[in-house]
């Protein structure tokens, strides 16, 4: 390794063995005394009395931190230590003050990584009255550097004085990144003082210009140097940012995502975003189910990134009942970064104000969305000019929140405002395990977790549960564990064993049984659906339950059909309800929601359309969904007489059954109708994918497949019974009855222990 340099870093002759302090360790309090010479303020080294300090001595650290080269001068007064003007300032150190001086080795490094790799530096002229721009060789420049400075520690924001060519020149080491003495092994790039490095002939140095300083940096050929872009005084992300820091389980697209769009003009240097001529991203949006981390993800970009504490504000907080108070509150959020970036212009800090709620407030201008009252059309216009008016600000990123998308006005989601729209939905597999295990990790690391515990196995059984559920059903399975450690006679108190406590996969199990994710299956509202189960009392019915498996199928695996829905239609009470609840269960989709009459009881027709409007939303959110439209006739409001049925009802209906759900989203749609005939006059059945007919129990043998399916009775009465309605019918149809009332007949003549006779007669009653 010495034919790199790396052995010989000392100004003095000789050798430094890398694993030992440098010469014996000396701890001093010295006065702070003027430079002696210029020779010594640009050499970048502290001056000291011959006597302070053996000749091995090199290197020392002021105050704990500030690392810096001996001089030693004899016209330095024993007992004091000799700082330019640009060290004291830096270290803010005044003329006969008292400073802690200690010796330094390589053993005090914190890392392998002591030897610089890199360094970029700031460079300016010392006095303005000499400025020009003539041109300046970058590589003499760095040559000059190298030769004076070479095998001195270097900080990141330490200042030099440097003479170059008879001229002296203020440079700022703006960042360094190390390495070790193999030259393989690098630490981060990074601005902060205690990144510091020894600068060795292998060193990468690059200069770059000021802010606003006419230095012109050119190459050996006199070109103007295309690298000699200023960096940010100010990096907006931390370089030793790492994602697995945030806490946010299942969101490592979106992040990504995040960053590419609004942070990568914001890394590169001023003078780059000046030639591309591109405008920073001002604007974030985050839209999603309720509970899926969209404010927490906020919280933590804000977090990660080395700017001033984000303004978090509630949307109806900026809200007041004085005149003019709401659109002062908007512009009083932007003060703060408009002041700095008059001042500092690109080299201003980055100002996030977070938004939560902004549906509440920012709703389109001029509809029945606002508020009526005007206030809420001034908020939004004054939001809108504060984001991309005729005094733009390039220093803002606002971070919006929001469950309802479509309620927000148009003109702020476009490029210039809230440009960058993501949505936060519901995890899959993987990312519930990543929340789990997030959510879980202080109990682990306590042992407190049982080894019974698979998290992969419940994050397979958490399908569409949020983040907020998954933190719930945890909370749960704790609340059952320390249950079962209350003392019998008082469930305030537990037993001195709750030390010995530890959550089991059967805590786990019972809170699953607790817990239930918002867009998930309610399977106890689809049970009550089909009460009787599924009764194949014909082949039609099979050939049914085939189709639907079929479509079920395709809508799942194809790469084209996103969207199938189905209409069974026929005679009321022939079980349409009940076959598309069994084809929902059969399918194992995440998310079932049955959409019926029942639900919008009682509302008005606005109620009736923004309800059916949020329940096809609700559908979009899942990767898997069905949709059950129960009695689709009674959606419309239709009735036979009078005003027949709603048409804006009937429009909202047709559209969204025409809309296919966004990418990587699938629909499948269930109907029902007693009125076929109705339903395509208005035209709505040629929507529709597929419809099925299903036909009533018309039969004996089907009849006696029913019985039997049952247990009705005995196989003699069973046998009477059809008997007599065969010598009834006379050579006419039979019977012609739904399932569904079939059923109620024979459930009530079996609890009312009725004869054969008057079985036969409630069957002919109701078929009447």
């Amino acid at each position: 390794m010495e034919k790199l340099g790396f052995h010989k870093v000392s100004n003095n002759p000789g050798t430094i063995n890398h694993n030992q302090p440098i010469g014996p360790s000396i701890h001093k309090t010295l006065t702070v005394v003027n430079c002696p010479s210029n020779a010594i303020a640009l050499s970048n080294q502290i001056a000291v009395n011959p006597q302070e300090f053996p000749n091995e001595i090199t290197y020392t650290r002021l105050d704990k931190l500030f690392v810096y080269s001996i001089a030693r001068d004899p016209n330095i007064p024993p007992g004091s230590v000799g700082l330019s003007g640009s060290i004291r300032q830096w270290g803010k150190w005044s003329l006969n003050q008292k400073v802690d001086v200690r010796t330094f080795g390589f053993n005090d490094f914190k890392t392998p990584q002591i030897y610089i790799k890199s360094v970029e530096i700031l460079i300016d002229f010392r006095q303005k009255s000499k400025s020009h721009s003539n041109p300046i060789n970058h590589d003499e420049l760095i040559q000059q550097f190298v030769n004076s400075y070479k095998n001195q520690v270097l900080h990141p924001t330490e200042p030099i004085t440097m003479d170059f060519k008879g001229q002296y020149y203020s440079l700022l080491i703006n960042s360094i990144q190390t390495m070790d003495i193999s030259g393989k092994k690098f630490g981060d790039l990074g601005d902060r003082i205690d990144n510091m490095g020894l600068l060795i002939d292998q060193s990468e140095v690059n200069f770059y210009p000021s802010n606003d300083s006419p230095i012109n940096l050119v190459k050996k050929d006199n070109a103007r140097l295309m690298g000699s872009f200023r960096p940010r005084e100010n990096k907006i992300i931390d370089p030793d940012f790492k994602l697995d820091s945030l806490g946010i389980g299942g969101l490592d697209s979106e992040f990504q995502e995040i960053f590419r769009r609004a942070f990568a003009s914001r890394i590169i240097n001023p003078d780059l975003v000046d030639r591309l001529g591109v405008r920073h991203c001002k604007g974030i949006l985050l839209y999603g189910p309720p509970g899926t981390g969209k404010t927490l993800i906020a919280r933590k970009i804000g977090k990660m990134l080395n700017t001033k504490e984000p303004k978090i504000v509630n949307g109806p907080e900026m809200l007041s009942k004085f005149v003019g108070e709401s659109e002062s509150n908007i512009r009083n959020l932007f003060k703060d970064a408009e002041e700095e970036y008059k001042k500092k212009g690109e080299n201003s800090g980055l100002h996030i104000i977070i938004f939560d709620e902004l549906d509440s407030v920012f709703k389109q201008r001029g509809s029945g969305k606002s508020d009526g009252t005007g206030v809420g059309d001034n908020v939004v216009n004054q939001l809108l000019s504060k984001m991309d008016g005729v005094d733009q600000l390039n220093n803002i990123l606002i971070i919006g929140m929001t469950n309802r998308l479509d309620l927000i006005d148009n003109a702020l989601l476009r490029p210039g405002r809230f440009e960058i729209q993501i949505e936060i939905s519901l995890p899959d597999e993987k990312g519930r395990y990543e929340i789990l295990l997030i959510h879980t990790k202080k109990m682990k690391n306590n042992n407190l977790l049982d080894k019974s515990v698979d998290f992969h196995q419940l994050a397979k059984l958490t399908k569409n549960f949020t983040g907020a559920e998954l933190e719930g059903l945890i909370n749960s399975a704790t609340s059952f564990a320390i249950n079962s450690f209350t003392k019998n006679d008082s469930l305030a108190q537990v037993d001195d064993d709750i030390k010995n406590m530890k959550l089991t996969w059967e805590h786990f199990l019972l809170a699953l049984n607790e817990v239930r994710p918002a867009f998930g299956v309610n399977e106890e509202n689809l049970t009550e659906l089909l009460p009787y189960g599924i009764i194949n009392y014909n082949e039609a019915v099979d050939k049914i339950l085939n189709i639907g498996d079929s479509f079920i199928n395709e809508v799942s695996n194809s790469d084209n059909e996103r969207l199938i829905s189905l209409l069974f239609h026929g005679e009321p009470n022939v079980g349409k309800t009940a076959l598309v609840a069994k084809l929902a269960l059969n399918s194992k989709f995440p998310f079932i929601k049955v959409l019926n009459g029942d639900a919008i009881v009682g509302m008005n027709e606005p109620q009736k359309i923004n309800y059916i409007d949020q329940t096809f939303r609700d559908v979009y959110k899942s990767p898997l969904n069905v949709l059950i439209i129960d009695k689709i006739e009674s959606i419309i409001n239709y009735v036979p007489i009078g005003p027949r049925f709603s048409n804006d009802i009937l429009q909202v209906l047709m559209v969204y059954l025409n809309k296919k759900p966004p990418n990587g989203r699938r629909l499948l749609i269930l109907s029902t109708t007693s009125q076929y005939s109705i339903l395509k006059s208005m035209n709505l059945v040629d929507i529709f994918t597929k419809t099925i007919n299903v036909n009533s129990v018309k039969t004996l043998d089907e009849l006696n497949v029913v019985m039997n399916e049952i247990d009705f009775m005995d196989d003699r009465s069973r046998i009477e019974i059809c008997n007599q309605l065969q010598r009834l019918a006379n050579g006419n149809e039979v019977i012609n009855l739904g399932i569904k009332k079939l059923l109620q007949v024979l459930g009530n003549a079996k609890f009312s222990n009725a004869s054969v006779n008057e079985v036969v007669e409630n069957i002919l009653e109701s078929h009447t």
